[in-house]
């Protein structure tokens, strides 16, 4: 579905990914796990195309050249939706024209109440609060937010940034529990995540970035089991 080949992003004269290979099916989970600093943000972006890579990488997406698209177009033409760490939320607008505002460039109108719906069945405090400014919302509510404005663009892949940074466990668990809710309707998600034992945890299969370099990829619960993985980010 998403494959990605020789991924390298330099920022001036540090490079911050070196040739990075992986790739995500459709359905899939997939995270990638690491070190702050590590790459994981910045590969995100790639993706996104938020951010210039080198001219040996490539990217492709659905068959299609995924540098060929602009960020706007990542969105709207290809269905790959971008939650980024910090949520990136419009606070002074509520959390309803937040919803909304992600179905812009949608052209099946027809099934955006429907989605509609679905985001406030599967998230029923943002319906309790869709009349209320997204600034004020709790931090658990803003990210509750900001993956249902993800699933509002219409995605058909969710890159998803530290969805569980500044949580309180039990609504980091509820947001992992909506979010595997999503994927078993077809959404497929790539994952960047602090949490590396909640990561493996929740994806079929990672990858594991040291300083911009793939180190490990495999099986989540054989990286579980992989003893520098638990030495380096499972606490022993």
């Amino acid at each position: 579905m998403l494959s990605v080949e020789n991924l390298s992003v330099s920022y001036g004269k540090i490079t911050a990914l070196h040739g990075v290979d992986f790739h995500i099916d459709a359905g899939e989970i997939v995270t990638i796990i690491g070190a702050n600093g590590a790459g994981k943000s910045t590969t995100l972006r790639a993706i996104s195309r938020m951010v210039p890579v080198s001219k040996d990488t490539k990217m492709t997406y659905m068959g299609k050249n995924l540098l060929d698209y602009p960020a706007d177009k990542v969105v709207s033409q290809l269905g790959i939706s971008h939650v980024p760490e910090g949520r990136r939320l419009f606070g002074n607008l509520t959390v309803m024209e937040n919803l909304k505002l992600a179905t812009f460039a949608r052209k099946d109108t027809e099934n955006i109440g429907r989605d509609l719906e679905r985001v406030f069945s599967i998230f029923t405090r943002l319906k309790e609060r869709s009349g209320q400014k997204a600034g004020t919302l709790s931090g658990g509510e803003q990210q509750m937010l900001a993956i249902g404005r993800a699933f509002m663009s219409g995605r058909k892949v969710m890159l998803l940034d530290e969805p569980s940074m500044g949580l309180a466990p039990l609504l980091m668990m509820d947001v992992f529990k909506a979010l595997k809710d999503i994927n078993e309707e077809g959404t497929a998600i790539l994952l960047v995540e602090q949490n590396a034992r909640l990561a493996l945890q929740f994806a079929q299969r990672g990858y594991v970035l040291e300083t911009g370099n793939l180190v490990l990829a495999g099986d989540s619960k054989k990286l579980l089991e992989d003893p520098e993985v638990k030495k380096a980010y499972l606490g022993g």
